[in-house]
Parts: structure tokens; sequence; C-alpha cells
């Protein structure tokens, strides 16, 4: 694959749902299943890996002339682990509070199988910016299930959205949250682990639903030597 056998468009749309890291890939499962106990969690972890993607893709991208093909792999490894102490020391200063959080899951990027899938399948094929769409699609493609799933866990097993707010706006978030179940109790099993799986699963097989509606039934085929029978 190169870029002058895929448009931009097409490269979005496979980031975005057609290849969609978390319902179709199924990569980078210990952080999406770990960070999605709510829509700002995983939104934050999902947009801090998008940025990486994306700035790793057209690194690479950029270079990829230059590498031996028999180091390639440290070398794309290392810069994606100087990106992602970036981002980690940005976060840091920033959005300390949500940084506490994501905890060991920021760092953790580095060893995401989808961001070395990327590079290694797609930048390293092809020009800057239609690597740097290609990480930022399949990013955001994960902040979106990152969000979703979170948002579900959430409001069952919380009755908000957007809880730690906060975290990311100082004290004044604490307003936007939203309390859609007032006097609810919880749901203990939206918040484990065994909640993020049984979601995730709704989820793809809700793609999988939207996604076969569109293909056509096949038509029958008539045996040949037969003709159909008259009244």
């Amino acid at each position: 694959m190169n870029d002058t056998e895929i448009s931009y468009a097409e490269i979005a749309k496979n980031g975005l749902w057609s290849q969609n890291t978390g319902l179709v890939q199924l990569l980078g499962m210990c952080p999406l299943l770990a960070t999605s106990t709510s829509i700002v969690n995983g939104m934050g972890l999902g947009l801090a890996t998008a940025l990486v993607m994306s700035l790793s893709n057209g690194t690479v991208a950029v270079i990829r002339n230059f590498v031996p093909v028999e180091v390639r792999i440290p070398v794309f490894i290392i810069i994606i682990a100087v990106l992602v102490t970036m981002v980690q020391m940005l976060m840091n200063a920033f959005v300390h509070p949500l940084y506490l959080v994501l905890g060991i899951y920021i760092p953790l990027i580095v060893t995401n199988c989808l961001v070395l899938a990327r590079v290694e399948a797609f930048a390293s094929k092809n020009r800057l910016l239609p690597s740097m769409l290609d990480g930022l699609s399949m990013g955001l493609g994960l902040t979106g299930v990152l969000a979703v799933l979170g948002g579900m866990r959430e409001f069952f097993g919380q009755g908000t959205l957007l809880s730690g707010i906060d975290n990311v706006l100082g004290p004044s978030g604490k307003d936007l949250v939203l309390q859609v179940l007032p006097h609810y109790q919880g749901f203990l099993l939206a918040t484990l682990p065994p909640g993020a799986f049984i979601g995730l699963g709704l989820l793809i097989a809700l793609r999988n639903h939207l996604v076969n509606r569109k293909v056509p039934a096949p038509a029958p085929k008539s045996e040949p030597g037969l003709e159909p029978s008259r009244a």
C-alpha cells in the first residue's frame, strides 16, 4: 500500500470505522479495558495515544528511507518512547490530576501494539501527510471507543456522565458533571473488568450489526438446465 493507492478520505474512514482498532482489529485491549471507567479517563488516554500515533507516524515517514531494514523496529520503538515521554511530561504539567489517575497507562503507550503496528504497516511505506492522518484517524477511532465504553460504564456504574472532568478543567469543572440518575446506588459489575468486557462485546456486536445491514443478500442462483415451473 502506498499513498497513491488510497485517498485521504479512505484513510480517515479506515481509522474511524472500517478498521477501527477497538472494534475490528482488537488491538490495545489492556488500556482500553482498564481506563474506560469514565468518559474523561477514556478520552484522556485516547487523545494522548492519538497524538503519539500521529507524531510517530509522521516521524517515521520522514526518516523511512534512511533507516536500515535490520534495525527499523528498535529505531521505531525509540521514536515512540521519546514521543510518549514528551506527552507524559506535558500531561504532568498541564493536567496533573488526570495524569495521576491514568498513572502507568500513559508510559505503557510505548508498548501498545497498535502504535508500532501502524508505524510498521503504514508509515514506513508512505509519505508524511498520509501517515500522520493514518495515525490520527486510528487514534481517534480508539478514542471514540474509549469514550463510548467509558460513558456506558460510568452511567450504569455511577449514574453520572463526565465524572472527573474537574481533573482536566479544575474545580470549576465539577459543575459540568451530569447526575443522570439521582440517588442511584450504583451497579458494581459495570465498574469492574468484567463490565468492560461485556460493554466492549456489546459495542462490537452493534458495529457488526450495522455493517451487516448494509450488505445486500445474495440473489438466489438457479441450477443450470432447470427451468422455473409453470402453474
